[in-house]
């Protein structure tokens, strides 16, 4: 191989995540990949929402996670578009820099409050395939608004509907816990899916976010990092702690460990 081919070998190396083995296989390179951590607001105190959004922001966040729901897809109800679309001015680092808004859909139907998310300023749309009549009619309709549509696996749901959509797609969330319910501790089969789908974004090429969400915390992180996650979906484990910095920094030591 030519000085070129070996630094364009290096560059895809480092591009894409992956190191070549002496076999010439490549295996995952966790730790080469750019980590998000994403606060779920719902953890948050709603009574001054707009000054903890800044403040998570300040502590090192990467995104901001939105879960809503509407008691009937899950049991339980959160919050609206009207919300979305007061925090996104709120949603900026103190150098002025927009910090994407990531809106977990756990409602049925989907098209409806996915337009409007959309409208309200959400940067990514995630919901659950199960809700939807028509999974790429909604994928279609998100993309059309000009945000980045995602898919949600719930803990015991399967992974086949991404054979016809994963091309479609700017995320897939993995959920750890149940949805919708207190009290849940992270469920490890979600490594196993979560190695699986990392599997199937490698294989398909496109820049997808692989998100998980659910139970996360700093002693757990580096094992679902490992698994293939990139983005993770914190809430008490953040908003439930004395400093917002001190757990987001100790959860990128671990990533970084």
């Amino acid at each position: 191989m030519g000085v070129l081919g070996q630094i364009l070998g290096l560059y895809v190396d480092v591009k894409l995540g992956l190191r070549h083995g002496a076999n010439g296989n490549c295996d995952n390179a966790a730790m080469s990949r750019t980590y998000r951590i994403a606060p779920s607001i719902l953890s948050a105190d709603f009574a001054r929402l707009g000054e903890e959004v800044r403040s998570v922001i300040d502590a090192g966040a990467d995104w901001i996670h939105f879960d809503v729901m509407d008691n009937h897809y899950v049991p339980n109800l959160t919050f609206g578009p009207m919300v979305c679309q007061a925090l996104k001015p709120h949603a900026v680092t103190a150098g002025g820099v927009a910090v994407p808004i990531d809106v977990h859909l756990m409602v049925q139907p989907v098209d409806a409050l996915a337009a409007a998310f959309a409208q309200a300023g959400a940067d990514y749309i995630s919901f659950h395939p199960d809700a939807a009549q028509h999974v790429h009619r909604s994928i279609q309709a998100i993309a059309a608004q000009g945000v980045k549509p995602g898919l949600v696996f719930n803990p015991a749901e399967p992974l086949d509907v991404l054979d016809w959509v994963i091309e479609d797609i700017d995320l897939i969330l993995i959920m750890s816990v149940n949805p919708g319910f207190g009290g849940q501790s992270f469920i490890d089969s979600a490594l196993r899916k979560i190695e699986a789908v990392r599997k199937r974004i490698d294989a398909c090429g496109k820049d997808i976010r692989l998100e998980v969400d659910g139970g996360i915390k700093e002693n757990n992180i580096r094992r679902v990092a490992d698994a293939g996650a990139d983005t993770f979906v914190a809430g008490s484990a953040i908003f439930g702690q004395p400093t917002y910095q001190g757990v987001i920094s100790a959860m990128r030591a671990a990533l970084a460990a």
